[in-house]
């Protein structure tokens, strides 16, 4: 029997083993010439080819072709839809768990690193995205609603929701709440939970550090109002991220990004001035997103303990 050339059995960059035996390679020759090449293994029973960075969307059409039944999910799907996820741990965004739904119902294999769900999943639910099967975005944030945790679900959902920069590209919103609750409306599990964590949903929340921000202060009582426009002097306009505004309290929420700029910065403070400049405003603190995530209860003090004097 005549093997093809490896190069002709190459889907997407990664090699099957089992496709280049049944191509009529012997096994001790294909392994041979694979690690002379320098080709790499994604997983066992699949390489990718010389040159290629094994990043998530190799390791999800690697994990896909050796399982063809499996569909990228959860938070695996969010990331290819460039919705962002809530991961303040530097590891798991190198090392990120890769997520599937089998509509099959019947995959039992132990994974390292990959996590299969066996739940339901219609596929009008399904779509081609980079080359992968993927869940459609409502039922990647339905899933995500229904597993939880809250927060976590939430930054995505207000990710999807809103207008976002996200790995320096401006991104336009995903998918409408409407939509969502057609979603959620499948009798799964968490799905009563779900809904209600929805309805908790703001569309207008700039960033995963605002949407954890706002969260903290809900549960403790406190209900800003949200992406507040104001009127700065000399006719421009500028958004407050939260505005108490009966008590004059106005808080804004910073990304983890140094400006890195004198010029940048000139434009915060004149932001900053500007803002304490408008009527609404007698008070402004401002929090960095690692305060936000690390150490919510100093957030929630001084907020309190401002209010309150």
């Amino acid at each position: 029997m005549e093997r093809a050339k490896l190069g002709e059995l190459i889907e997407g960059g990664v090699l099957l083993t089992s496709r280049a035996l049944g191509a009529g390679w012997a096994r001790v020759l294909l392994f041979r010439r694979l690690r002379s090449e320098g080709w790499t293994q994604v997983r066992s029973g699949a390489w990718a080819e010389p040159g290629r960075n094994v990043d998530l969307a190799m390791q999800l059409k690697a994990t896909q072709l050796v399982n063809p039944q499996l569909v990228v999910s959860h938070r695996s799907a969010a990331r290819l839809w460039r919705i962002e996820i809530l991961n303040t741990d530097t590891r798991a965004q190198q090392l990120p768990e890769l997520e599937f739904i089998d509509p099959e119902l019947s995959f039992r294999q132990a994974v390292a690193g990959v996590r299969v769900r066996r739940i339901p999943l219609a596929e009008t639910e399904v779509v081609q995205r980079s080359g992968l099967r993927v869940t459609d975005v409502p039922r990647t944030l339905a899933d995500l609603l229904r597993a939880g945790p809250r927060d976590d679900a939430l930054v995505a959902v207000e990710s999807a929701l809103g207008y976002r920069n996200v790995g320096g590209v401006r991104r336009a919103p995903l998918t409408a709440p409407a939509a969502l609750s057609v979603a959620l409306e499948a009798p799964f599990r968490g799905a009563a939970r779900a809904r209600r964590w929805l309805g908790l949903a703001d569309r207008h929340t700039g960033s995963p550090a605002e949407t954890v921000a706002r969260l903290h202060m809900l549960d403790a009582g406190l209900r800003p109002e949200t992406q507040v426009e104001l009127q700065v002097p000399g006719g421009g306009r500028r958004f407050l991220d939260f505005l108490f505004r009966k008590e004059g309290l106005a808080v804004e929420i910073e990304g983890y990004a140094y400006h890195g700029t004198r010029e940048a910065h000139r434009r915060d403070v004149t932001r900053f001035n500007q803002i304490l400049q408008c009527p609404e405003v007698r008070t402004l603190l401002r929090y960095t997103a690692e305060v936000v995530f690390h150490h919510p209860a100093q957030i929630l003090q001084e907020i309190q303990a401002t209010l309150a004097a």
